[in-house]
């Protein structure tokens, strides 16, 4: 199998960013939009203080992951043909770290309030640690143990 060019690498690499976008972005937009929806429910007006506080810093946070994530797509079309890829692979993937960061504690936290609600300030409290923790591992820790045991060209 031939080398593939620098050229090749980054149009391959963006594709693979844009392409991973795709992926993300539903699930931040849907949570966002759930979010974006409580405040007119009949249950809003039984949430506590700490409940709202909790509310409004899951929807900062699915906000925040949205800008993160759907920055790659705008930063595409603005530099197009600019013979910035490079920099766009670099920036994007940044940016998508940081959504998907943002996005495991807007999660965090919109299980804190409906845990908070239905069970209690400290079990909501404990269960969004838990997610906190279970997403940080699956999404952060699971991919460093991967070994370099990636087969050779022979193996392929």
């Amino acid at each position: 199998m031939a080398q593939e060019s620098r050229e090749e690498r980054l149009n391959r690499e963006l594709i693979e960013l844009l392409n991973e976008l795709r992926v993300a972005l539903p699930g931040v937009q849907v949570l966002f939009a759930f979010l974006l929806t409580l405040p007119f429910t009949r249950g809003w007006p039984q949430l506590g203080h700490t409940e709202r506080v909790l509310y409004f810093v899951a929807l900062a946070l699915a906000a925040i992951s949205s800008g993160f994530l759907i920055a790659p797509s705008a930063h595409h079309r603005l530099r197009f043909r600019q013979r910035d890829k490079e920099q766009l692979v670099v920036w994007g993937n940044r940016m998508a770290i940081c959504g998907i960061v943002t996005l495991g504690l807007a999660i965090a936290a919109s299980i804190a309030v409906i845990a908070d609600f239905v069970f209690g300030e400290a079990i909501g409290l404990s269960l969004a640690v838990a997610a906190t923790l279970f997403l940080a591992v699956l999404w952060f820790g699971v991919p460093q143990l991967y070994g370099d045991d990636r087969p050779t060209e022979e193996s392929r």
